[in-house]
């Protein structure tokens, strides 16, 4: 066989006994159908070629290392040794006859002395090959890391055991194949073949169980009909995923098999990887979701008009309300995401639903005004685009937000566990779908809003050089949000793992005083909701002191209505502050200086719990939390990846790609294998003093807050070299904006330029209640697998989120909107100017 040919070899062995054949070409076009006509072609020639007749006598003393005798086959002599008899039969049934492929076949024995040789000189070349494989290349390997789609894994309708017995399938064409089983159901089977087995997806098949009919009675006249539903091949050997053919049934087979499953699973093991693969799948989304710094909003669709209704609110991404959230509390997150920015974003092409969005508040009479605007809406009024980044930029409450919208269905909210119902009863209640009240609450939702808060000081600091005329601020309220035009309610839900507290807490805004015990400072503020344990302050000022530091807490107000008790003088401890500092979480301390605060909101709750509004337990209709929760997890739009502690370090653990991040996607997989991406240009910095990814983790889990820092990409997939294609640069490491708009300049100029607003965050305490049900599972047929998968759940430490901010920075650095969408565009050539990798290198 020609070199060129010797790529299709498993295509002609799987049409070798097909050549004469009148479905040969039907056969030829589902197994080539994706190659080119002329490929297609030269492999059918090859075919006939190996079926044609051939007179040739073979004589292979001295060529083998056996002893070779007479052997003579249609009147030809030949001289073979075993081995060589044997495949010469054995082609001769695939052929029909002695031709060339037979000939050929024998000629190359693995115990032919040239194959050998051949063989030793090939593995000798990649010894050699492995040898010469930089350290680069084997640091590259490391970095791999398998993607995870969140909630996309195999549920079956029955069990499913191991179990390999003998078996005898016969093909549409009557032709008799030898296999064994590997897993058997009531439903199914998998078998293993040799590869040169020739079957074809929805072919009907009939099976006989051989290895089964001396210890059962089994009817050895009539085969078990299945359909073929897959076809995975793997060197040598290929596998048959069969479905029992519904059409041809037989009750005395399926009350065999179904108790012979139920008296023999333990024996023989149930197949379990579908349960460990779910486990797997679940604890990312318990790691990814809780602690994601992205709000996801859901929108209902009713006659061609779009209404947010629905958000969850987690301990990060809620920092995004609270902004969005006026004087009395109210939210009015409905003023970001308007009825004229949701029909922009539902306008544009799927992969480009998203929008910048630029806000400010300013405080007049004690009254919160909210100013925003898109790119779009700045591009349009260009006079104002100055005046409102420039002004903006420079108050406290700047805000950079990223919108992006996803298609959804409410269908996705029903994730039924991998194991089937005949389990249990248990199992059978957790597999029900959604409740009919619950998807009325959802039926009318089609898009899913992902918002992130993409803020960093470098943006701030370049939106705050633009210089502006403060005679055109009044110009500035056509970027206003009435306060007499209140958007429409968006009712939030909480990710229930985790962050629940122990007891019910309350809303209560009341004046408040606060006082750093160690350093004397006092803060002003108002108390947003308390508990008998617990409080949480928003203050005027900025918080200074740190985690656990001792604080005494006044109230004023509340002192003027009780002689119980003394409220100027309550004892609390910080357990969790924001990242502006000025909302602040407290816990009474313990002991009898944190009795006072105790006894005094234990009476105020029991005497007020009518009137108190607290926040519900329960939810309006049961499991919507839950349900709004899987929706989002199966429209993730950026891409994420979860980190593991080994030794002192932590590696990429396994990642999540975001349906809308192409341009980051295509980045991460570029030096990756098939469905995994390559992360190491995140860890580029690991030789240096403080490399990002490995202080951050130590960072966060000390602070207790995200970690935010841009990253910006030069890539150029026309390298080969790893450090050539792709070159980051975290934003600490340029000392100026004109390093900033170089880099950005050589890396447009080479290929393309990305920019990432990388988030760290903590990932918490693995929720074991959500795997419960499949990890017990595990544990009764392989409870060191069980254990082995608790051992991974806890070793997850950190999840990193990658946000493709890209066209925000073009936009911020003055880049024109013809060069942002070119920037979008990725070729496979560039010109590279002689010295821009160096360029980019210095920066």
């Amino acid at each position: 066989m020609s070199q060129d040919l010797q790529q299709y070899a498993d295509i002609i062995e799987q049409l070798k006994p097909m050549v004469n054949e009148p479905e040969f070409n039907q056969v030829l076009s589902q197994v080539a159908g994706g190659l080119p006509k002329e490929k297609r072609f030269l492999i059918k020639m090859e075919v006939k070629r190996l079926s044609r007749p051939c007179m040739r006598s073979i004589d292979l003393r001295g060529q083998v290392d056996g002893d070779c005798q007479l052997y003579e086959y249609d009147g030809i002599k030949h001289y073979l040794d075993d081995i060589a008899i044997q495949t010469f039969e054995q082609q001769v049934r695939v052929f029909g006859h002695y031709s060339f492929g037979v000939y050929e076949a024998v000629q190359a024995t693995e115990n032919n002395y040239r194959v050998m040789r051949e063989k030793s000189e090939a593995t000798q070349k990649a010894d050699e090959q492995e040898d010469k494989l930089s350290s680069r290349a084997r640091t590259m390997a490391k970095y791999n890391v398998p993607i995870v789609n969140l909630l996309d894994y195999s549920s079956r309708g029955t069990e499913r055991m191991n179990f390999a017995v003998a078996l005898e399938i016969f093909n549409e064409s009557n032709h008799s194949i030898r296999g064994i089983s590997v897993d058997v159901s009531t439903e199914g089977i998998q078998v293993k073949l040799s590869k040169e087995s020739l079957f074809k997806p929805n072919e009907k098949v009939q099976v006989y169980f051989r290895g089964l009919e001396d210890e059962f009675t089994m009817d050895k006249r009539n085969g078990i009909a299945y359909t073929v539903v897959k076809i995975i091949r793997k060197k040598e050997i290929q596998y048959l995923a069969l479905r029992r053919a519904k059409e041809y049934p037989s009750p005395a087979f399926d009350q065999f098999l179904e108790s012979f499953i139920h008296g023999n699973k333990r024996r023989y093991k149930v197949n379990m990887a579908n349960t460990i693969e779910a486990i797997v799948n679940k604890s990312c989304e318990q790691y990814f979701s809780p602690r994601s710094p992205t709000l996801p909003v859901y929108v209902d669709e009713i006659d061609n008009e779009l209404i947010p209704r629905y958000a969850m609110v987690n301990e990060v991404n809620r920092e995004i309300i609270h902004y969005w959230s006026d004087e009395a509390n109210d939210s009015r997150l409905g003023f970001l995401i308007n009825s004229k920015r949701l029909t922009s974003l539902r306008q544009k092409k799927p992969e480009k639903r998203e929008m910048f969005v630029y806000s400010f508040t300013h405080l007049q009479n004690e009254k919160v005004y909210f100013y925003s605007a898109s790119s779009d809406e700045l591009m349009a009024r260009d006079v104002l685009r100055g005046v409102f980044l420039g002004f903006g930029s420079r108050k406290v409450s700047w805000r950079v937000f990223k919108v992006t919208m996803t298609s959804m269905t409410p269908d996705q909210a029903h994730a039924p566990l991998s194991i089937p119902d005949s389990v249990g009863t248990k199992i059978k209640r957790q597999n029900t779908p959604p409740a009919p009240r619950l998807m009325s609450k959802l039926k009318n939702l089609r898009w899913l809003l992902h918002i992130t808060d993409i803020t960093s000081d470098a943006g701030q600091r370049r939106y705050s050089e633009y210089k502006f005329s403060r005679n055109n601020l009044s110009h500035l309220r056509v970027f206003g949000h009435p306060r007499n035009r209140v958007p429409e309610e968006i009712r939030t839900f909480r990710f229930k793992p985790q962050e629940q507290r122990l007891e019910s807490r309350y809303l209560l805004r009341s004046a408040i005083e606060l006082k750093q015990n160690d350093t004397g400072i006092t803060l002003k503020g108002v108390s947003e909701d308390i508990s008998v344990h617990g409080l949480r302050l928003e203050v005027t000022g900025e918080y200074s002191g740190g985690i656990d530091t001792p604080v005494t807490i006044a109230f004023p107000k509340l002192q003027e209505l009780t002689r119980k008790h003394n409220v100027m003088d309550l004892q609390y401890q910080v357990v969790h502050y924001n990242p502006d500092r000025n909302i602040i979480h407290l816990k009474s301390v313990a002991g009898d200086a944190g009795q006072s605060a105790r006894h005094f909101f234990d009476d105020l709750i029991k005497q007020n719990r009518n009137t108190l509004k607290s926040y519900p337990e329960e939810e309006e209709v049961p499991g919507i939390g839950h349900a709004l929760r899987i929706i989002n997890a199966r429209n993730v739009t950026s891409l994420s990846f979860l980190l593991s502690k080994e030794g002192a370090r932590y590696k990429p653990e396994a990642s999540i790609i975001g349906q809308q991040d192409e341009r980051v996607s295509r980045l991460a997989s570029h030096f990756s294998g098939k469905d995994q991406i390559n992360l190491e240009f995140m860890f580029r910095d690991r030789n240096l003093d403080s490399p990002f990814v490995q202080q951050g983790v130590k960072q966060v889990k000390v602070e207790n807050l995200p970690i935010r820092r841009e990253l910006f990409i030069a890539f150029d997939p026309s390298q080969k070299d790893s450090r050539m294609a792709i070159i980051p640069r975290f934003d600490n490491q340029f000392t100026s904006d004109d390093m900033r708009y170089n880099f950005i300049r050589e890396a447009m100029s080479r290929g393309q330029f990305i920019a990432l607003h990388v988030m760290l965050t903590t990932t918490g305490k693995p929720d074991l209640d959500m795997l419960q049900a499949e990890i017990n599972y595990v544990s009764v047929y392989a409870i060191h697998r069980a254990k082995e998968l608790e051992e991974r759940l806890w070793s997850i430490a950190a999840c990193t989120h990658l946000m493709d901010i890209t066209d925000e920075v073009l936009f911020r650095y003055n880049f024109e909107p013809s060069v942002i969408n070119k920037n979008r565009i990725l070729s496979s050539q560039h010109q590279v100017e002689p010295n821009g990798i160096k360029a980019l290198l210095r920066a």
